[in-house]
Protein backbone atom coordinates (compact mmCIF):
# COMPACT_ATOMS: atom_id res chain seq x y z
CA UNK A 1 0.00 0.00 0.00
CA UNK A 2 2.61 2.45 0.74
CA UNK A 3 4.35 1.57 -2.48
CA UNK A 4 1.06 2.50 -4.32
CA UNK A 5 1.12 5.70 -2.26
CA UNK A 6 4.61 6.57 -3.92
CA UNK A 7 3.71 5.99 -7.01
CA UNK A 8 0.87 7.90 -6.76
CA UNK A 9 2.74 10.94 -6.26
CA UNK A 10 5.34 10.07 -8.89
CA UNK A 11 2.40 10.31 -11.58
CA UNK A 12 2.37 13.98 -12.11
CA UNK A 13 -1.81 14.79 -12.73
CA UNK A 14 -2.45 12.42 -10.21
CA UNK A 15 -0.11 14.17 -7.43
CA UNK A 16 -1.14 17.67 -8.13
CA UNK A 17 -5.16 15.81 -7.86
CA UNK A 18 -3.97 14.79 -4.31
CA UNK A 19 -2.36 18.14 -3.25
CA UNK A 20 -5.02 19.75 -4.73
CA UNK A 21 -7.39 18.06 -2.39
CA UNK A 22 -5.14 18.10 0.23
CA UNK A 23 -5.60 22.07 -0.14
CA UNK A 24 -8.60 22.28 0.28
CA UNK A 25 -8.69 20.18 3.18
CA UNK A 26 -6.67 22.38 4.95
CA UNK A 27 -8.42 25.49 4.26
CA UNK A 28 -11.33 23.41 5.35
CA UNK A 29 -9.94 22.78 8.56
CA UNK A 30 -8.00 26.16 9.35
CA UNK A 31 -11.69 28.18 8.86
CA UNK A 32 -13.52 26.13 11.39
CA UNK A 33 -11.37 27.77 13.83
CA UNK A 34 -11.98 30.87 12.97
CA UNK A 35 -14.67 32.82 15.21
CA UNK A 36 -17.76 34.55 13.41
CA UNK A 37 -17.76 38.07 14.20
CA UNK A 38 -19.32 38.89 17.70
CA UNK A 39 -18.33 36.16 19.57
CA UNK A 40 -15.96 35.71 21.71
CA UNK A 41 -13.19 33.14 21.07
CA UNK A 42 -11.70 33.00 24.50
CA UNK A 43 -15.23 32.63 26.17
CA UNK A 44 -16.20 29.98 24.02
CA UNK A 45 -12.95 28.26 25.14
CA UNK A 46 -13.93 28.39 28.27
CA UNK A 47 -17.31 27.06 28.38
CA UNK A 48 -16.18 24.00 26.08
CA UNK A 49 -13.62 23.43 28.77
CA UNK A 50 -16.36 24.10 31.82
CA UNK A 51 -18.52 21.68 29.86
CA UNK A 52 -16.20 18.77 29.07
CA UNK A 53 -17.78 15.24 30.15
CA UNK A 54 -21.06 17.09 29.69
CA UNK A 55 -21.48 16.48 26.10
CA UNK A 56 -23.62 13.72 26.73
CA UNK A 57 -26.48 15.92 27.94
CA UNK A 58 -26.68 17.81 24.56
CA UNK A 59 -29.57 17.22 22.00
CA UNK A 60 -28.95 13.82 19.32
CA UNK A 61 -29.57 16.89 16.89
CA UNK A 62 -26.00 19.16 18.35
CA UNK A 63 -24.16 16.25 18.97
CA UNK A 64 -24.95 15.14 15.19
CA UNK A 65 -24.23 18.38 13.78
CA UNK A 66 -21.28 19.35 15.93
CA UNK A 67 -19.87 15.97 14.85
CA UNK A 68 -20.13 16.83 11.41
CA UNK A 69 -18.95 19.99 11.31
CA UNK A 70 -15.65 18.97 12.89
CA UNK A 71 -16.61 20.60 16.26
CA UNK A 72 -16.88 23.87 14.72
CA UNK A 73 -20.35 24.19 15.66
CA UNK A 74 -19.65 24.41 19.34
CA UNK A 75 -16.99 26.84 18.51
CA UNK A 76 -19.27 29.22 16.56
CA UNK A 77 -16.92 29.26 13.82
CA UNK A 78 -17.34 30.32 10.31
CA UNK A 79 -17.91 27.11 9.54
CA UNK A 80 -20.60 26.51 12.21
CA UNK A 81 -23.19 24.89 10.30
CA UNK A 82 -20.45 22.41 8.13
CA UNK A 83 -21.93 20.69 5.22
CA UNK A 84 -25.40 19.29 7.67
CA UNK A 85 -27.56 22.00 5.74
CA UNK A 86 -26.11 20.15 2.10
CA UNK A 87 -26.80 16.27 3.46
CA UNK A 88 -30.63 17.40 4.83
CA UNK A 89 -31.04 19.63 1.44
CA UNK A 90 -29.71 16.83 -0.57
CA UNK A 91 -32.19 14.08 1.38
CA UNK A 92 -34.86 16.25 0.90
CA UNK A 93 -34.43 16.26 -2.77
CA UNK A 94 -33.92 12.57 -3.16
CA UNK A 95 -37.43 12.02 -0.70
CA UNK A 96 -39.08 14.87 -2.94
CA UNK A 97 -37.52 12.95 -6.81
CA UNK A 98 -40.06 9.98 -5.53
CA UNK A 99 -43.21 12.42 -4.60
CA UNK A 100 -42.78 15.23 -7.14
CA UNK A 101 -43.55 13.83 -10.49
CA UNK A 102 -41.56 17.13 -12.06
CA UNK A 103 -38.75 16.14 -9.92
CA UNK A 104 -38.77 12.19 -11.45
CA UNK A 105 -38.65 13.17 -15.09
CA UNK A 106 -36.20 15.38 -14.23
CA UNK A 107 -34.13 12.65 -12.71
CA UNK A 108 -34.70 10.42 -15.97
CA UNK A 109 -33.59 13.10 -18.40
CA UNK A 110 -29.53 11.89 -17.55
CA UNK A 111 -27.28 14.62 -17.19
CA UNK A 112 -29.11 18.07 -17.98
CA UNK A 113 -31.74 16.77 -15.25
CA UNK A 114 -29.57 15.98 -12.51
CA UNK A 115 -27.96 19.58 -13.29
CA UNK A 116 -31.46 20.92 -12.21
CA UNK A 117 -31.97 18.90 -9.61
CA UNK A 118 -28.14 19.45 -8.38
CA UNK A 119 -28.83 23.38 -8.41
CA UNK A 120 -32.15 22.72 -6.26
CA UNK A 121 -30.22 20.95 -3.94
CA UNK A 122 -27.59 24.19 -3.80
CA UNK A 123 -30.85 26.52 -3.64
CA UNK A 124 -32.65 24.67 -0.49
CA UNK A 125 -29.11 24.40 1.26
CA UNK A 126 -28.74 27.90 1.40
CA UNK A 127 -32.28 28.23 2.40
CA UNK A 128 -31.46 25.79 5.26
CA UNK A 129 -28.07 27.41 6.16
CA UNK A 130 -30.34 30.78 7.22
CA UNK A 131 -32.20 28.85 9.39
CA UNK A 132 -29.99 26.62 11.18
CA UNK A 133 -27.79 29.90 11.60
CA UNK A 134 -30.63 32.08 13.40
CA UNK A 135 -30.91 29.08 15.19
CA UNK A 136 -27.47 28.70 16.37
CA UNK A 137 -27.83 32.44 16.99
CA UNK A 138 -30.48 32.10 19.39
CA UNK A 139 -28.18 29.09 21.48
CA UNK A 140 -25.56 31.81 21.41
CA UNK A 141 -27.58 33.97 22.87
CA UNK A 142 -28.36 31.41 26.00
CA UNK A 143 -25.23 29.67 25.60
CA UNK A 144 -26.54 27.50 28.89
CA UNK A 145 -28.30 25.50 25.64
CA UNK A 146 -25.10 24.66 24.12
CA UNK A 147 -22.62 24.00 27.14
CA UNK A 148 -24.92 23.72 30.09
CA UNK A 149 -25.50 25.97 33.06
CA UNK A 150 -22.23 26.63 33.74
CA UNK A 151 -21.30 29.37 30.75
CA UNK A 152 -23.15 32.74 30.71
CA UNK A 153 -22.24 34.56 28.06
CA UNK A 154 -19.95 34.36 24.36
CA UNK A 155 -21.49 37.22 22.45
CA UNK A 156 -19.52 40.54 22.92
CA UNK A 157 -22.32 42.89 21.25
CA UNK A 158 -26.51 41.25 21.11
CA UNK A 159 -27.51 43.70 18.71
CA UNK A 160 -29.64 43.27 15.74
CA UNK A 161 -26.80 44.18 13.17
CA UNK A 162 -23.87 41.72 14.66
CA UNK A 163 -27.15 39.28 14.83
CA UNK A 164 -27.55 39.96 10.77
CA UNK A 165 -24.10 39.43 10.11
CA UNK A 166 -23.28 36.43 11.99
CA UNK A 167 -26.35 34.46 10.39
CA UNK A 168 -24.89 36.05 6.96
CA UNK A 169 -21.48 34.78 7.83
CA UNK A 170 -22.26 31.15 8.92
CA UNK A 171 -24.57 31.22 5.92
CA UNK A 172 -21.73 32.19 3.31
CA UNK A 173 -19.57 29.77 5.32
CA UNK A 174 -21.71 26.66 4.10
CA UNK A 175 -22.04 28.00 0.56
CA UNK A 176 -17.92 28.25 0.47
CA UNK A 177 -17.83 24.37 2.14
CA UNK A 178 -20.41 23.78 -0.83
CA UNK A 179 -18.05 25.02 -3.27
CA UNK A 180 -14.86 23.73 -1.51
CA UNK A 181 -16.61 20.05 -1.95
CA UNK A 182 -17.23 20.90 -5.65
CA UNK A 183 -14.17 21.64 -6.52
CA UNK A 184 -12.67 18.57 -4.74
CA UNK A 185 -15.23 16.51 -7.31
CA UNK A 186 -14.20 18.65 -10.37
CA UNK A 187 -10.60 18.85 -10.12
CA UNK A 188 -9.33 16.70 -6.83
CA UNK A 189 -9.67 13.15 -5.74
CA UNK A 190 -12.74 11.54 -4.42
CA UNK A 191 -16.19 13.09 -3.39
CA UNK A 192 -15.86 16.19 -2.09
CA UNK A 193 -19.06 16.78 0.08
CA UNK A 194 -18.08 13.18 1.10
CA UNK A 195 -14.04 14.04 2.01
CA UNK A 196 -15.32 16.87 3.71
CA UNK A 197 -17.63 15.03 6.21
CA UNK A 198 -14.72 12.25 6.60
CA UNK A 199 -12.69 15.35 7.49
CA UNK A 200 -15.04 16.87 10.12
CA UNK A 201 -15.61 13.29 11.59
CA UNK A 202 -12.03 12.36 11.71
CA UNK A 203 -10.55 15.72 12.93
CA UNK A 204 -12.41 14.83 16.39
CA UNK A 205 -10.84 11.09 16.59
CA UNK A 206 -8.22 12.33 18.56
CA UNK A 207 -9.65 14.78 21.23
CA UNK A 208 -11.99 11.69 21.75
CA UNK A 209 -9.48 8.92 22.51
CA UNK A 210 -7.26 11.35 24.53
CA UNK A 211 -10.35 12.24 26.69
CA UNK A 212 -10.92 8.37 27.25
CA UNK A 213 -7.57 7.98 28.14
CA UNK A 214 -7.49 10.78 30.36
CA UNK A 215 -10.68 10.07 32.34
CA UNK A 216 -10.01 6.14 32.27
CA UNK A 217 -6.62 5.36 31.86
CA UNK A 218 -4.21 3.18 29.75
CA UNK A 219 -6.12 0.04 29.97
CA UNK A 220 -9.41 1.20 28.15
CA UNK A 221 -7.77 3.12 26.05
CA UNK A 222 -6.30 0.11 24.68
CA UNK A 223 -8.64 -2.00 25.33
CA UNK A 224 -10.99 0.60 22.89
CA UNK A 225 -8.31 0.51 20.52
CA UNK A 226 -8.63 -2.73 20.34
CA UNK A 227 -12.40 -2.92 19.58
CA UNK A 228 -11.82 -0.12 17.30
CA UNK A 229 -9.71 -2.37 14.73
CA UNK A 230 -12.39 -4.89 14.97
CA UNK A 231 -15.15 -2.85 14.28
CA UNK A 232 -13.68 -1.17 11.64
CA UNK A 233 -12.93 -4.87 9.90
CA UNK A 234 -16.74 -5.89 10.66
CA UNK A 235 -17.49 -2.86 8.81
CA UNK A 236 -15.41 -3.05 5.93
CA UNK A 237 -16.22 -6.70 5.48
CA UNK A 238 -20.27 -5.61 5.96
CA UNK A 239 -19.70 -2.70 3.54
CA UNK A 240 -18.22 -4.40 0.95
CA UNK A 241 -20.56 -7.60 1.42
CA UNK A 242 -23.25 -8.14 -1.68
CA UNK A 243 -25.60 -10.30 -3.29
CA UNK A 244 -25.28 -10.65 -6.62
CA UNK A 245 -28.37 -11.88 -9.05
CA UNK A 246 -26.65 -13.00 -12.51
CA UNK A 247 -27.94 -11.60 -15.51
CA UNK A 248 -28.25 -13.07 -18.98
CA UNK A 249 -28.49 -11.28 -22.41
CA UNK A 250 -30.06 -12.80 -25.01
CA UNK A 251 -28.56 -12.72 -28.44
CA UNK A 252 -30.27 -10.56 -30.83
CA UNK A 253 -29.72 -9.80 -34.64
CA UNK A 254 -29.36 -5.56 -35.43
CA UNK A 255 -29.04 -5.24 -39.20
CA UNK A 256 -26.23 -7.66 -39.95
CA UNK A 257 -24.62 -7.84 -36.36
CA UNK A 258 -25.35 -9.74 -33.71
CA UNK A 259 -25.44 -8.31 -29.89
CA UNK A 260 -26.00 -9.71 -26.36
CA UNK A 261 -25.08 -13.16 -25.34
CA UNK A 262 -23.35 -11.87 -22.22
CA UNK A 263 -23.12 -12.15 -18.85
CA UNK A 264 -23.55 -9.84 -16.10
CA UNK A 265 -25.08 -9.39 -12.43
CA UNK A 266 -26.72 -6.95 -10.23
CA UNK A 267 -24.81 -6.15 -7.60
CA UNK A 268 -27.27 -6.18 -4.02
CA UNK A 269 -25.41 -4.96 -1.34
CA UNK A 270 -26.13 -6.09 2.28
CA UNK A 271 -26.41 -2.19 3.27
CA UNK A 272 -27.90 -0.72 0.39
CA UNK A 273 -29.22 2.67 2.48
CA UNK A 274 -25.76 3.45 3.94
CA UNK A 275 -25.80 5.75 6.71
CA UNK A 276 -28.87 7.91 5.84
CA UNK A 277 -31.29 5.69 8.04
CA UNK A 278 -28.70 6.46 11.33
CA UNK A 279 -28.78 10.35 10.19
CA UNK A 280 -33.02 9.87 9.39
CA UNK A 281 -33.17 8.28 12.88
CA UNK A 282 -30.81 10.73 14.90
CA UNK A 283 -32.42 14.07 13.72
CA UNK A 284 -36.15 12.70 14.17
CA UNK A 285 -35.12 11.86 17.60
CA UNK A 286 -33.95 14.98 18.68
CA UNK A 287 -36.63 16.63 17.89
CA UNK A 288 -39.21 15.70 21.51
CA UNK A 289 -36.02 17.19 22.79
CA UNK A 290 -35.85 20.10 21.33
CA UNK A 291 -39.82 20.88 21.68
CA UNK A 292 -39.45 20.00 25.17
CA UNK A 293 -36.75 22.67 25.86
CA UNK A 294 -38.60 25.42 24.17
CA UNK A 295 -41.76 24.28 26.45
CA UNK A 296 -39.07 24.56 29.98
CA UNK A 297 -40.53 26.89 32.48
CA UNK A 298 -37.92 28.93 34.17
CA UNK A 299 -39.30 27.99 37.74
CA UNK A 300 -38.63 24.34 36.85
CA UNK A 301 -42.06 23.55 37.37
CA UNK A 302 -42.28 21.76 33.56
CA UNK A 303 -45.29 19.97 32.30
CA UNK A 304 -45.51 16.10 33.02
CA UNK A 305 -44.81 15.31 29.13
CA UNK A 306 -41.58 17.67 29.21
CA UNK A 307 -40.63 15.57 31.94
CA UNK A 308 -41.11 12.51 30.62
CA UNK A 309 -39.50 13.58 27.34
CA UNK A 310 -36.18 15.31 29.39
CA UNK A 311 -35.73 11.79 31.21
CA UNK A 312 -36.66 8.98 28.68
CA UNK A 313 -35.93 10.93 25.01
CA UNK A 314 -32.83 12.79 25.94
CA UNK A 315 -30.59 11.05 27.39
CA UNK A 316 -28.63 8.10 25.58
CA UNK A 317 -28.26 5.75 28.01
CA UNK A 318 -31.53 5.52 28.82
CA UNK A 319 -33.20 1.86 27.69
CA UNK A 320 -36.14 3.60 25.79
CA UNK A 321 -34.24 6.15 23.93
CA UNK A 322 -31.52 3.03 22.78
CA UNK A 323 -35.53 1.04 22.10
CA UNK A 324 -36.98 4.10 20.10
CA UNK A 325 -33.48 4.98 18.36
CA UNK A 326 -32.95 1.29 17.13
CA UNK A 327 -36.98 0.99 15.75
CA UNK A 328 -36.41 4.21 13.61
CA UNK A 329 -33.35 2.84 12.05
CA UNK A 330 -34.97 -0.08 11.31
CA UNK A 331 -38.17 1.82 10.03
CA UNK A 332 -36.00 4.39 7.85
CA UNK A 333 -33.57 1.42 6.52
CA UNK A 334 -36.71 -0.28 4.82
CA UNK A 335 -38.18 2.93 3.92
CA UNK A 336 -34.86 4.37 2.25
CA UNK A 337 -34.13 1.32 0.19
CA UNK A 338 -37.77 0.70 -0.72
CA UNK A 339 -38.03 4.53 -2.61
CA UNK A 340 -33.88 4.18 -4.19
CA UNK A 341 -34.42 0.86 -5.42
CA UNK A 342 -37.14 -0.25 -7.57
CA UNK A 343 -37.75 -3.84 -8.29
CA UNK A 344 -40.23 -3.33 -10.58
CA UNK A 345 -38.16 -0.42 -12.86
CA UNK A 346 -34.96 -3.04 -13.16
CA UNK A 347 -37.19 -5.73 -14.25
CA UNK A 348 -38.25 -3.47 -16.80
CA UNK A 349 -35.17 -1.80 -17.85
CA UNK A 350 -34.03 -5.68 -18.11
CA UNK A 351 -37.08 -6.90 -19.95
CA UNK A 352 -36.84 -3.74 -22.55
CA UNK A 353 -33.02 -4.77 -23.39
CA UNK A 354 -33.47 -8.96 -23.67
CA UNK A 355 -32.30 -9.06 -20.06
CA UNK A 356 -33.50 -12.05 -17.86
CA UNK A 357 -32.16 -14.06 -14.80
CA UNK A 358 -31.85 -18.01 -15.22
CA UNK A 359 -34.52 -19.71 -13.78
CA UNK A 360 -37.30 -16.66 -13.83
CA UNK A 361 -39.39 -15.19 -16.46
CA UNK A 362 -38.93 -11.98 -17.66
CA UNK A 363 -41.41 -8.72 -16.31
CA UNK A 364 -43.51 -9.59 -13.24
CA UNK A 365 -41.90 -12.73 -11.74
CA UNK A 366 -38.44 -10.99 -12.21
CA UNK A 367 -39.68 -8.09 -10.18
CA UNK A 368 -41.54 -9.98 -7.46
CA UNK A 369 -38.07 -12.22 -7.45
CA UNK A 370 -36.31 -9.01 -6.76
CA UNK A 371 -37.93 -7.71 -4.12
CA UNK A 372 -37.91 -11.39 -2.41
CA UNK A 373 -34.43 -11.11 -2.30
CA UNK A 374 -33.71 -7.33 -1.32
CA UNK A 375 -36.29 -7.83 1.29
CA UNK A 376 -33.87 -10.76 2.83
CA UNK A 377 -30.71 -9.08 2.23
CA UNK A 378 -32.14 -5.55 4.13
CA UNK A 379 -32.61 -7.24 7.22
CA UNK A 380 -29.35 -8.31 8.36
CA UNK A 381 -28.43 -4.75 7.14
CA UNK A 382 -30.64 -3.27 9.08
CA UNK A 383 -29.60 -5.04 12.22
CA UNK A 384 -26.19 -4.57 11.56
CA UNK A 385 -27.18 -0.39 11.33
CA UNK A 386 -28.64 -0.88 14.56
CA UNK A 387 -25.95 -2.31 16.01
CA UNK A 388 -23.15 -0.27 14.61
CA UNK A 389 -25.10 2.71 16.06
CA UNK A 390 -25.83 1.61 19.70
CA UNK A 391 -21.55 1.42 20.29
CA UNK A 392 -21.33 5.10 21.25
CA UNK A 393 -24.77 4.63 23.44
CA UNK A 394 -23.12 1.47 25.18
CA UNK A 395 -19.95 3.58 25.31
CA UNK A 396 -21.61 5.92 27.14
CA UNK A 397 -22.91 3.84 29.88
CA UNK A 398 -19.73 1.70 30.24
CA UNK A 399 -16.63 3.98 30.05
CA UNK A 400 -18.51 7.50 30.23
CA UNK A 401 -17.48 8.45 26.67
CA UNK A 402 -19.79 11.31 24.93
CA UNK A 403 -22.40 10.00 22.22
CA UNK A 404 -19.33 10.82 19.70
CA UNK A 405 -17.57 7.91 20.17
CA UNK A 406 -15.36 7.56 17.45
CA UNK A 407 -15.79 3.93 16.67
CA UNK A 408 -19.12 3.48 16.22
CA UNK A 409 -22.18 5.01 15.16
CA UNK A 410 -22.43 7.45 12.23
CA UNK A 411 -18.85 8.36 12.42
CA UNK A 412 -17.52 5.04 11.67
CA UNK A 413 -19.93 4.61 9.07
CA UNK A 414 -18.91 7.64 7.05
CA UNK A 415 -15.23 7.18 7.63
CA UNK A 416 -15.02 3.52 6.78
CA UNK A 417 -17.39 4.41 4.15
CA UNK A 418 -15.52 7.42 2.61
CA UNK A 419 -12.47 5.70 2.88
CA UNK A 420 -12.95 2.55 0.67
CA UNK A 421 -14.50 4.73 -1.76
CA UNK A 422 -11.72 7.04 -2.12
CA UNK A 423 -9.27 4.45 -2.42
CA UNK A 424 -10.92 2.63 -5.21
CA UNK A 425 -11.32 6.12 -7.19
CA UNK A 426 -6.94 6.44 -6.25
CA UNK A 427 -6.55 2.52 -7.75
CA UNK A 428 -8.78 2.81 -10.31
CA UNK A 429 -6.33 5.69 -11.51
CA UNK A 430 -3.48 3.85 -10.80
CA UNK A 431 -4.69 0.95 -12.60
CA UNK A 432 -5.32 3.72 -16.14
CA UNK A 433 -1.44 3.45 -15.86
CA UNK A 434 -0.66 -0.23 -15.19
CA UNK A 435 0.82 0.11 -11.70
CA UNK A 436 -0.36 -1.63 -9.26
CA UNK A 437 -2.86 -0.21 -6.76
CA UNK A 438 -3.73 -0.18 -2.90
CA UNK A 439 -6.28 -3.65 -2.84
CA UNK A 440 -4.18 -6.68 -4.33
Amino acid sequence: MLAAFVRAFRTPDLRKKLLFTLGIIVLFRLGSHVPTPGISYSLVQSCLEASKGKSGDQSGFLNLANLFSGGALLQLSVFALGIMPYITASIIIQLLTVVIPRFEALKEEGQSGQSKLTQYTRYLTIGLAILQSATLVTFARNPSSLFGGSCDTIMTDQSMVTIVIMVLTMTAGTGLIMWFGELITDKGVGNGMSLMIFTSIAAGFPASLWGIKENKGWGTFLGILLLGIFVIAAVVFVEQSQRRIPVQYAKRMVGRRMYGGTSTYIPLKVNMAGVIPVIFASSLLALPGLVAQFNTRADGNNPAWVQWVQENLVKGDHPIYMATYVALILFFTFFYVSITFNPTEVAENMKKYGGFIPGIRAGRPTAEYLNYVLTRITVPGAIYLAIVSLIPLVALVLVGANQNFPFGGTSILIVVGVGLETVKQIEAQLQQRHYEGFLR
